[in-house]
C-alpha cells in the first residue's frame, strides 16, 4: 500500500509537468490560431501565402520532429531555450496551425449574408468579425477544437524524448526501477482522467451555444 501510495505521489509530480505543458500551450496556441487563420484569409497574397506555407509545414512534419528540432537544431545556430519552452514553442507553433485551419473553415462556413447586413449597418470589418462573425463561428468549431484538445492531453507525453518528467517518463522510470507495471496503469488512469473531464466541460460548452440554434 506504502509503494502504490508514493507511486502515485511521484506521478501526480509527473502530472504538474503534463497539465503546465497543457495549458500553457493552449492559452498561447488558441489565439494565435486564430491570428493564422485570418491571416490565411487576408487578401494579401504576402501574408495569406506565408501562414499557408507555416500551416502547411507545421501540420505536415512530425511533432516529435519539431521537439527534436527545436531542442537540438536551434542551439547550433546559437539559440538557447530551456527544455520548457523549447517544448511549448514547438507544442504552440504546431496546435496553432491545426487550430488556425478550425478557425478558417468555421469563418467560411458564416453566410455572406451576415457580412453585407452588418455592412448594412454601418459595422468596420474589425466590428463585423468581433460581435458577428466569431460568436457564430464558436459553435460550428467546438468539436474539432475539442478533438484537437484531447489530442494535445495525448501528445504532451512526447516531451519524454526531451528527458522531461512528465507523467509517462515518471512511469516508465519507476516501472524500470521496480519492475512493476503498475505505474502504466496508474498513468493510463490519469490520462483518462482528464480527456473525461475534457469532454464534460466541452459537452456542455456545445451544450450551451447549441440553445441559441433552437
Amino acid at each position: 500500500m506504502d509503494s502504490l501510495l508514493h507511486t502515485v505521489v511521484l506521478m501526480l509530480e509527473g502530472t504538474q509537468v503534463t497539465l503546465q505543458i497543457f495549458f500553457i500551450t493552449l492559452i498561447f496556441s488558441l489565439p494565435l490560431g486564430l491570428l493564422a487563420a485570418f491571416g490565411r484569409l487576408s487578401s494579401l497574397k504576402l501574408v495569406s501565402r506565408f501562414m499557408e506555407f507555416y500551416i502547411w509545414l507545421m501540420r505536415g512534419t512530425p511533432l516529435m520532429l519539431q521537439l527534436l528540432f527545436v531542442y537540438f537544431a536551434l542551439p547550433m545556430v546559437g539559440i538557447m531555450l530551456p527544455d520548457l519552452v523549447a517544448a511549448l514553442l514547438a507544442f504552440t507553433l504546431n496546435y496553432a496551425a491545426y487550430f488556425a485551419e478550425i478557425f478558417r473553415a468555421g469563418i467560411q462556413s458564416i453566410s455572406r449574408g451576415q457580412y453585407e447586413a452588418a455592412k448594412t449597418l454601418g459595422m468596420t470589418h474589425k466590428q463585423t468579425m468581433r460581435r458577428i462573425i466569431i460568436p457564430q463561428m464558436i459553435r460550428y468549431v467546438l468539436p474539432p477544437v475539442s478533438n484537437e484538445t484531447i489530442n494535445l492531453v495525448k501528445d504532451t507525453s512526447l516531451i519524454y524524448i526531451l528527458a522531461m518528467n512528465d507523467l509517462l517518463r515518471v512511469a516508465r522510470t519507476i516501472v524500470q526501477r521496480e519492475f512493476d507495471m503498475t505505474p502504466f496503469v496508474v498513468a493510463a488512469v490519469f490520462y483518462l482522467i482528464m480527456t473525461a473531464v475534457l469532454t464534460w466541460g466541452f459537452k456542455k460548452l456545445e451544450a450551451y451555444y447549441g440553445k441559441y440554434d433552437q
